[in-house]
C-alpha cells in the first residue's frame, strides 16, 4: 500500500505528528537513523493503526506516492542538510520536502533555492502547539518553494488546529524562509508573553503577598476577557498544582531559565534589520539574568531591596496589573508584526498579516482572544504600518494606559524588576513622541567623529559643524547601520 506522506524523524514531535496524520484518514510511512525506533513506535504508539514502517531511507521512499511528500522532524542546523543529502540519490524532480522544526530561515532560504535548482519543492514550516498540538492540531506555518504548496496543503490544513469558524490554523505564507522567519516571531512573541506573565506573577507574589490560590484566581479570571490565552490559562493551572506533600510545586522550582534560541534569533533579526522590538529583547535577556543565580544570590546580600510596603486597595493593584499586562502584550504584538513587515521588505516576501494572526487562534502557544482584532485591523488597512494605529488598539491602549504607568511605579518603588513591562512603556513613551533626544546624540557624534546632521528645516541634507574652532570642515560620509 502506498503512503501518502512520509516522516523521518520519531522523537515525541515527529510521532505525534504521524498518529495526527493516521487520524485524518492519511496513509503515512515512517523512518528513523536508530531503526530500532520505528519497531517501538509500531509496536507502542502507533500500533493496530496503518502506519507503516521502513528500515531504510530506499525502502522509505519505495512506499511513497509520486509526487513523494516527506516531513523531516529532526534537530535543526546540521542534521536538516547531512538527512537531505542522503535523501537527494532517492529523490525525483517534483518531490516535496518538508521541514518542520525551528530550522533558522536564512538555511531555509538556502534550501529552497539548492533544491528548486535540482527540481525538489522544499518547504520551510513552523510548527507549533508543542507535543499536544502536534498530536491534535498545532498551528503550521509553512513558506518555501510555491509549487509545493498544492501538493502539501490538504496534508497539512488537514492536520492543523481548527479556529471556531472551522478555518484551518495553516496558510501559505510566502516564498523561501518566510515560513520559518513567522515562526521565529511568534517564538519571539511567546518569549514575551512569558516573561509578562511572570512578571505579573511576581508583582502579585511580592508586592500584595498573594497566596498561590490567591493568584490562581486572579489568573483564571484574567482568562475569562481580554486576557484570555493559553498562556494566562496554565499559569492558573500552575498556580493550584500541589506537589506530593501538599505545597505549592511551583515555590520549588529553580529560577533558571533555559532557552533554544528562536527568541534570540528574533532579537538578532531585529538589530540587523534596526527595529525596535525591545519587549522581545529584554525578555531574551530576563532569562539570560535569571540563569546567574549563584552571583544574583551573592548581590542580594550586598543590595538589599528597597523598604516598602504596600498600603493601597489590592482590587486597584489587580486591576491596574491587568491593565497593565493587556497593554503590554498589544505592544509586544505590535512589535512582533513591525519586525515581519520590516523582514518582507528587506527579504522580498509577500505577507498577508490577517492571515497569520488568524494561524495563530487556536494549536499554538500564543494563542489569544486579541488575535481577531490584528487580523481586522489589517483587513481594514492592509498597509497598516504599526497596530498601535489601528482604531481599536488605540482605543485599548488608552484605556489600559494609566494601569502599565501605575504598575511599573510600583514596581520601581518595590524593587521588583519588570524588564518586560518597564520595556513595554518606554516603548510606548517613545513611539508617541513627536520630539526624542536624538538631536543631542547627533550633535555629539558630530562633535567628535564629524558624522554630521540635519536640520530641522532642511530634512534630507547633511551637514556639519567646527564645534571646537580647530576640527576644519571636513566630515565623514554618512551611512546607517
Amino acid at each position: 500500500m502506498e503512503a501518502d506522506i512520509g516522516l523521518v524523524g520519531l522523537a515525541v514531535m515527529g510521532q505525534n505528528l504521524v498518529l495526527n496524520m493516521n487520524d485524518h484518514g492519511f496513509k503515512v510511512v515512517v523512518f528513523n537513523r536508530t531503526v530500532s525506533k520505528v519497531d517501538d513506535f509500531l509496536q507502542g504508539p502507533a500500533k493496530n493503526t496503518e502506519v507503516q514502517g521502513a528500515h531504510s531511507l530506499q525502502d522509505f521512499f519505495k512506499l511513497l506516492k509520486r509526487p513523494r511528500k516527506v516531513m523531516l522532524m529532526v534537530k535543526a542546523g546540521a542534521p536538516v542538510d547531512d538527512l537531505i543529502e542522503e535523501c537527494l540519490p532517492f529523490l525525483e524532480k517534483g518531490d516535496v520536502l518538508i521541514d518542520g522544526g525551528n530550522s533558522f530561515y536564512h538555511d531555509t532560504e538556502r534550501r529552497v533555492k539548492e533544491l528548486g535548482e535540482k527540481g525538489i519543492l522544499f518547504v520551510g514550516a513552523g510548527v507549533s502547539g508543542g507535543e499536544e498540538g502536534a498530536r491534535h492540531g498545532p498551528s503550521i506555518m509553512p513558506g518555501g518553494h510555491p509549487e509545493a504548496w498544492p501538493i502539501v496543503k490538504p496534508i497539512l490544513q488537514a492536520i492543523s488546529a481548527k479556529a471556531e469558524d472551522g478555518s484551518a490554523c495553516c496558510e501559505w505564507i510566502g516564498e523561501g524562509g518566510s515560513g520559518h522567519y513567522v515562526k521565529m516571531v511568534h517564538n519571539g512573541i511567546e518569549y514575551g508573553d512569558m516573561q509578562l506573565t511572570s512578571e505579573a506573577y511576581h508583582l502579585l507574589k511580592d508586592v500584595i503577598k498573594a497566596s498561590g490560590p490567591e493568584m490562581q484566581k486572579v489568573f483564571m479570571e484574567w482568562n475569562q476577557g481580554e486576557l484570555s490565552s493559553y498562556l494566562i490559562e496554565i499559569t492558573a493551572q500552575i498556580l493550584g498544582f500541589l506537589d506530593k506533600d501538599g505545597k505549592l510545586l511551583l515555590d520549588k522550582i529553580l529560577d533558571k531559565a533555559g532557552q533554544k534560541g528562536t527568541g534570540k534569533w528574533t532579537g538578532i533579526s531585529a538589530l540587523e534589520l534596526g527595529v525596535p522590538v525591545t519587549l522581545i529583547g529584554e525578555a531574551v535577556f530576563a532569562r539570560c539574568l535569571s540563569s546567574m543565580k549563584e552571583e544574583r544570590v551573592v548581590a542580594s546580600k550586598q543590595y538589599p531591596a528597597p523598604a516598602y510596603t504596600f498600603s493601597g486597595d489590592k482590587k486597584a493593584f489587580i486591576n491596574s496589573l491587568k491593565d497593565a499586562l493587556y497593554m503590554a502584550k498589544m505592544i509586544s504584538y505590535a512589535q512582533g508584526f513591525m519586525l515581519m513587515r520590516t523582514a518582507a521588505k528587506e527579504m522580498r516576501w509577500t505577507l498577508n498579516y490577517g492571515s497569520i494572526a488568524l494561524m495563530w487562534r487556536e494549536g499554538c502557544i500564543i494563542r489569544s482572544a486579541f488575535l481577531n482584532k490584528i487580523k481586522s485591523a489589517y483587513d481594514q488597512n492592509k498597509d497598516l504600518p504599526n497596530l498601535l494605529l489601528d482604531p481599536f488598539f488605540i482605543k485599548e491602549v488608552k484605556k489600559s494606559e494609566q494601569g502599565l504607568r501605575m504598575t511599573a511605579a510600583t514596581a520601581c518603588q518595590a524593587g521588583i524588576p519588570i524588564p518586560a513591562l518597564g520595556t513595554a512603556l518606554s516603548f510606548f513613551d517613545g513611539y508617541r513622541s513627536a520630539r526624542l533626544p536624538a538631536n543631542l546624540l547627533q550633535a555629539q557624534r558630530d562633535f567628535f567623529g564629524a558624522h554630521t546632521y540635519e536640520l530641522v528645516d532642511k530634512p534630507g541634507q547633511f551637514v556639519h559643524t567646527n564645534w571646537t574652532g580647530t576640527g576644519g570642515n571636513v566630515s565623514s560620509s554618512t551611512y546607517n547601520v
